[in-house]
């Protein structure tokens, strides 16, 4: 039997494990966590690091019907995807430029820099002072995900604290300043084939105090001006990185007209907007994943153009997790993802990890209505 390998258990691999089940595929889960949510959704648990490669090879490198390695909702295993498939001899559509627009952000603003397109003004957390950016600005770590490390500073005295605590977050200790975008604050989830975007669905994130983290998508057909744009910037991107066939989620502003890519992950995003791409299209966008990744060509013909929603749900305050109750209330055709269970710590969705999982839907779910969640 073929078996796919994924890199990861998080929330936002769950898709992908679901979908390579109706391939016919059985599956792998690689992760340190043995309560992932993912290892109840595979055939087979390799309870090692995905950092560690050469564990992760010697593991599998003997193991017959090996087709693929996939690394969905987050950039953090897209390394050892790259390194993996080479050791492995297995399929793999990221270039060395692509794994690293994809997990470094200053590289990224960098490639972007050097194609004309527009961005913001920034630097490395460690530049000389008289390079940064004019206040208000916004400080991340260079190569951390699910909005961790991330603070907008509007006085010179934010600075520090902000730079030393995106440092802690990063694996590389580095932090970066950007000034800070104004408009409308996008996504973009795509799929790639032959150099060109086959498939493209724009959201507007859906937000609550703090207002840093998305508790929601709201994705829908864009104006075809915007939309162009877009386009035309990603394939430029796309090109100058040798990236060719796959996933895209870009994180982006517009504002009066003018379009600005943030970052880049070349992978299915996270939060169900993998599903909701095809759902507004009609495609299985997470099968066509799937697909890259044992070595097929998928087909991304688009059957129409609709609305998409995501809400995420989340723990109301810290504590242990009693229940999760009201689910069978949402609509039939609803994506229900739950990757919490009762007797789980449970805490206030302050960051992506935080989340007790997703819906996706035609309509934006009202899950304040529908959905009861009991913490104690």
């Amino acid at each position: 039997m073929r078996r796919l390998v994924i890199l990861g258990g998080s929330d936002g691999t769950v898709s992908a494990f679901r979908a390579a089940r109706r391939l016919g595929l059985a599956t792998i889960c690689v992760d340190m966590r043995q309560d992932a949510p993912g290892v109840a959704e595979a055939d087979e648990f390799l309870h090692v690091s995905t950092r560690d490669v050469p564990a992760v090879a010697a593991a599998l490198r003997d193991r017959d019907g090996l087709a693929g390695l996939l690394a969905p909702g987050s950039d953090i295993n897209l390394p050892s995807l790259v390194e993996l498939a080479r050791l492995l001899g297995l399929p793999c559509g990221l270039t060395d430029a692509t794994l690293r627009a994809s997990t470094d952000k200053l590289f990224f603003r960098e490639v972007c820099e050097r194609l004309g397109l527009p961005g913001p003004r920034y630097c490395e957390g460690d530049a000389d002072p008289a390079l940064r950016p004019p206040l208000p600005v916004i400080v991340k770590p260079v190569d951390s995900g699910s909005s961790r490390g991330i603070t907008i500073c509007r006085e010179p005295g934010e600075l520090p604290a902000a730079i030393a605590h995106a440092k802690e977050v990063s694996p590389t200790g580095r932090a970066l300043i950007e000034e800070l975008l104004t408009g409308e604050d996008l996504c973009a989830e795509a799929m790639l084939q032959d150099g060109r975007i086959a498939l493209l669905g724009l959201s507007r994130r859906v937000t609550a105090p703090p207002a840093v983290v998305a508790v929601g998508h709201d994705m829908a057909p864009a104006d075809d001006v915007l939309e162009k744009e877009v386009v035309r910037q990603l394939e430029r991107v796309c090109a100058d990185l040798g990236y060719r066939d796959g996933p895209l989620n870009v994180d982006l502003f517009v504002d009066g007209g003018q379009v600005t890519l943030v970052e880049m992950g070349a992978r299915i995003g996270g939060n169900g907007l993998g599903e909701a791409l095809g759902l507004m299209h009609g495609v299985d966008t997470v099968e066509a994943t799937v697909r890259l990744a044992i070595g097929e060509r998928p087909d991304l013909t688009p059957a129409r153009r609709v609305p998409a929603h995501v809400r995420v749900l989340r723990a109301p305050t810290e504590g242990t997790l009693v229940s999760i109750d009201g689910l069978e209330s949402l609509p039939d055709g609803a994506e229900v993802v739950v990757v919490a269970k009762p007797g789980d710590h449970v805490v206030p969705y302050t960051e992506c990890r935080a989340k007790l999982g997703y819906v996706v839907d035609r309509e934006p779910p009202d899950l304040d209505a529908l959905i009861r969640i009991d913490v104690r």
